[in-house]
């Protein structure tokens, strides 16, 4: 699956998958480079490589019918310098850039997922944790002297202390 699939374009505009035997869109091109296809596109009767004129046509059909692709001032840009500075922009910095950026945005999305695993773990282990608190009531009450109005704390007010046990103050 990883192979490229080879297009053939023809003079009526028609794009024809070698691998499928079948006409394709441009749409139907899209969704395969989305699975992770890579597409090879070549006119049918030069034999002329034309693949970066086809994915620029994917590319300006998804504009169109957003509305917009790039901001208008780069657009001017790329007119104005054309194949002069941007070609080397293009070729060098973009797609690296746009690879940077999708591997940080893979990364950070790991660490969301194993924060998110680790919070309900962490809740997990509360639940045991509480569930295991009765057993250090007496070490607890030592340190922090509870409030005398409810009804369990009472009896733990009139309870005898030893002799060695020290005395308990607000803190």
């Amino acid at each position: 699956m990883n192979e490229i699939l080879l297009l053939k374009k023809y003079s009526n505009r028609r794009l024809y998958d070698t691998e499928k035997s079948a006409y394709v869109t441009l749409d139907d091109v899209m969704q395969a480079i989305r699975r992770g296809r890579r597409v090879a596109v070549v006119d049918a009767k030069s034999g002329e490589d034309v693949t970066a004129f086809i994915l620029t046509q994917i590319i300006l059909e998804e504009s169109r019918k957003k509305n917009s692709l790039l901001p208008v001032p780069l657009l001017h840009l790329i007119i104005q310098y054309g194949e002069n500075i941007l070609s080397e922009f293009f070729e060098k910095y973009l797609e690296q850039t746009i690879k940077n950026y999708l591997s940080y945005k893979g990364m950070a999305d790991d660490q969301f997922r194993k924060w998110l695993h680790l919070g309900m773990d962490l809740s997990t282990l509360t639940k045991q944790s509480m569930a295991s608190l009765p057993a250090f009531r007496p070490l607890l009450d030592r340190v922090h002297e509870p409030d005398p109005s409810t009804a369990e704390n009472k009896k733990w007010r009139t309870r005898k202390k030893s002799k060695n046990e020290p005395k308990t103050t607000a803190l």
